[in-house]
């Protein structure tokens, strides 16, 4: 199983990852709930859906990864009201990009990706105009740190192409060392050493349909909400019509 290193100092624990990507989720998705109280945050970090794994961490666990960022500088808190909540500021500390931002953000609460699966989960985050810009964000993502020191990148890496897969995937360097294993769901078993082609195209297929399904739900959506206001202003230009 082969070690892949990183230029970077800063190295997290899953559940300081865990709330530093719900922190940046959230602050795109629900702007109107952003900063998050620490109960919205244990739910961020708790969620169900888009989420790999799955976590049930405690309003304890929650503080003291809070702590720990604030400490180093990539969380603030908000003591301007009687409830505190807590905000991100990876933009500025790690000198993100919105879209740069928004594959981070996956790659915290998902794990390794292919760019396939990012460009499918990153409706909501970022509209990517195709598969490109998502291969050309990871790039600069995994591109070396310059001389200035503040720069602080590699963020990401490229992981070995697994037997069968035709895409590569990618993984965040924010947790220290990536093991270049075989990739494994939080509920699927482990794949034995001597697998066979077929089986990783298998799974491979199954993830790349995933993704498919994502996106065709996000673009239902968009149709929907789009069909939304077309009815909703369809009395008011009318009525200036009238006029």
């Amino acid at each position: 199983m082969g070690v892949l290193w990183h230029s970077l100092t800063m190295t997290f624990d899953p559940i300081q990852l865990r709330v530093l990507g719900s922190l940046m989720e959230k602050e795109i998705v629900t702007p109107e709930a952003y900063p998050l109280s620490l109960n919205a945050l244990l739910a961020a970090c708790n969620q169900k859906s888009s989420r790999d794994p799955v976590m049930e961490l405690t309003d304890e666990e929650v503080r003291q990864g809070l702590h720990t960022l604030e400490d180093l500088g990539l969380v603030s808190v908000a003591r301007d009201s009687r409830v505190a909540k807590f905000e991100h500021t990876a933009r500025t500390v790690l000198n993100l990009r919105r879209d740069e931002t928004a594959i981070l953000c996956l790659l915290l609460l998902r794990g390794p990706q292919t760019p396939g699966e990012l460009r499918a989960r990153s409706d909501r985050l970022y509209s990517f105009e195709g598969l490109d810009a998502v291969e050309n964000t990871l790039a600069r993502l995994a591109a070396p740190g310059t001389d200035d020191a503040s720069a602080m990148r590699p963020l990401a890496i490229i992981l070995p192409r697994q037997p069968g897969s035709r895409e590569a995937r990618y993984a965040h360097l924010l947790g220290g060392p990536v093991q270049s294993a075989q990739r494994t769901s939080s509920t699927a078993k482990p794949v034995s050493p001597d697998a066979t082609g077929p089986t990783a195209t298998i799974a491979d297929r199954v993830a790349e349909l995933e993704g498919e399904v994502a996106a065709l739900r996000a673009a239902l959506q968009r149709i929907e909400e789009q069909l939304q206001i077309a009815t909703s202003a369809g009395p008011e230009r009318g009525l200036r019509a009238d006029n």
